[in-house]
């Protein structure tokens, strides 16, 4: 049977009228997915912020999460202590996993890098040893710093390359990905040039570095070179600030001061680092006396709200 002319417009009218209201039944949270926008950083918590407090493993995880924290870094000396202090891997695990916090990362200084043979041997039993607790854990990730190769002379790239390696297949065995750092103040591993040369020279694909807002400014690495750092090269940043009048040589790990209230490019720097696809750790690392006097769970709430502060639009 044809429909007339008026009647094919009714027709149309009600097709359109139902299409409108099938649009409006779209589910409400399929609608918020679509506009909620990407997360290109995670905010952490290094403990040397409140490392002054000397709270313990235990009570410097609580104060995290009570902060709002969901990710920390920790310090393997102070978990090693709970552990000598009749702690366990299991105990702490729980209580991690309680609190809803993700160990991302540990900061060590193991010796991996020195010169010395001997030296460098009993680094790395130390270091098998502290991934193999940091396993237990959930851990995700060591720092690789220049401890034992701060001073001069020099080692060339390629030999350091090598021994990082080593450490990498060591990560491998134990699920622990090591992360070579940067140290501005150090002769060896202060650029950001360096580390990357590094990471990539080892053709590893575990291989990622540690950079660091006050070490890019101590070590005299221009905050531009960020831009060579792919995405697959960096999961976790150290993020902090600086003073006003004071020089790379001058400046020392207690001059650290909240993200915001200093002269550091941050938000051009995190502009470079953002990644949606696969969002940096921006991990609050400071070392301030004046913070240490403080209640420990201000100074960690003032941290979050300032990263936020920095982080935000971007």
């Amino acid at each position: 049977m044809s429909i007339s002319l008026p009647g094919r417009r009714q027709a149309l009218k009600t097709i359109g009228l139902t299409a409108g209201v099938s649009l409006l039944k779209v589910p409400a949270s399929s609608a918020a997915t679509e506009k909620k926008p990407p997360v290109s950083f995670k905010f952490s918590l290094n403990m040397s912020t409140i490392r002054g407090q000397k709270l313990g493993f235990i009570e410097e995880l609580r104060t995290a999460a009570k902060a709002g924290f969901s990710s920390v870094e920790i310090w393997i000396d102070t978990f090693q202590a709970y552990l000598q202090n009749g702690g366990s891997t299991a105990e702490a695990r729980k209580i991690i996993d309680d609190l809803g916090v993700t160990v991302e990362n540990a900061i060590g200084f193991a010796k991996w890098i020195a010169e010395d043979e001997l030296t460098r041997k009993t680094a790395l039993k130390q270091l098998q040893e502290e991934m193999d607790l940091l396993a237990k854990i959930g851990c995700k990730r060591i720092a690789a710093s220049p401890m034992g190769a701060t001073a001069l002379p020099l080692i060339d790239l390629n030999t350091i390359t090598e021994r990082y390696i080593t450490v990498l297949q060591m990560g491998r065995q134990t699920g622990i990905k090591p992360l070579v750092e940067m140290w501005g103040g150090s002769e060896n591993l202060k650029k950001i040039s360096h580390v990357l040369y590094v990471a990539t020279e080892s053709g590893h694909k575990e291989a990622s570095v540690l950079l660091d807002a006050f070490h890019i400014f101590k070590g005299g690495s221009d905050p531009e070179s960020l831009s060579f750092v792919g995405e697959h090269a960096i999961e976790v940043f150290h993020i902090n600030d600086y003073p006003a009048n004071i020089t790379p040589a001058k400046i020392s790990e207690p001059d650290r001061i909240y993200p915001g209230d200093g002269i550091a490019p941050l938000r051009q720097m995190l502009k470079v680092l953002k990644n949606p696809n696969k969002p940096v750790i921006l991990s609050l690392e400071v070392f301030n006396e004046s913070y240490y006097a403080q209640d420990a769970l201000l100074v960690a709430k003032t941290g979050l709200a300032k990263m936020k502060a920095i982080a935000a639009g971007i």
